[in-house]
């Protein structure tokens, strides 16, 4: 909803109507740039926490994932009227906090950034009109880094590391013309994404573990230009 009228705030500022455009045809070898603001809003699970030597794990524990919102720039080359490869770029920022039976006894337990570059096939249903929607699927990989240890857990010597994630994503949205060139996008993408927090050098119980599923759900609003 918000993002539905952020575009049309951003049509209105134009003072044009779609109505009143020249089509905006894509073509085959068109390159599509767009800058987007995206909310990376994690749908999170995850298993029990798992610690001590050898591990074991701890009833009813678990951990939550934030969302982020941050700006990302795409690219999409369109290899035919109707289709279309984008590749998003951008990384978003997380902080990982201890739910269920350790909650308050850990609070937040990691802040880390996560790199996650996305290329899907796309399908443009109206590539003629000046309100052309599409979807897509494809494949992403998540790079984990600057991985940090904070609360009760942040004492000397701790580490985490999270494992790399690979997975499938798919995407829906619409392209809404301002000019022959320039347009307002609207897309929202669901990403498979999962990783294994892995700690080390923590005090009494020496390592410990988690499995995260964070599949989030990727809004975005942006403005792009057809090259």
């Amino acid at each position: 909803m918000k993002a539905t009228k952020l575009a049309i705030a951003l049509l209105t500022a134009t003072g044009i109507s779609t109505m009143a455009l020249p089509v905006m045809a894509y073509e085959a070898g068109d390159w599509l740039i767009r800058g987007r603001i995206l909310n990376v809003n994690p749908n999170d699970d995850s298993g029990l926490l798992f610690a001590g030597a050898p591990l074991a794990s701890i009833a009813g524990s678990g951990v939550t994932v934030d969302d982020d919102t941050i700006p990302e720039l795409d690219i999409t080359y369109m290899i035919t009227p109707n289709w279309g490869v984008e590749l998003i770029l951008g990384y978003s920022e997380h902080d990982v906090n201890a739910s269920g039976t350790v909650k308050t006894l850990l609070g937040q337990v990691i802040e880390a950034k996560a790199l996650p570059p996305t290329l899907t096939l796309q399908y443009h249903f109206a590539p003629n009109s000046n309100i052309r929607p599409y979807v897509g699927a494809g494949v992403n990989y998540t790079y984990f880094f600057d991985e940090q240890v904070t609360g009760p857990l942040n004492q000397p010597g701790a580490k985490v590391k999270m494992d790399d994630s690979f997975g499938f994503a798919v995407q829906a949205g619409v392209d809404i013309a301002i000019n022959a060139d320039w347009f307002v996008n609207l897309d929202v993408k669901y990403i498979e994404m999962d990783t294994t927090a892995k700690f080390s050098g923590v005090n009494l119980v020496g390592q410990a573990e988690i499995d995260v599923d964070v599949n989030p759900v990727v809004w975005g609003v942006g403005i792009g230009r057809r090259f």
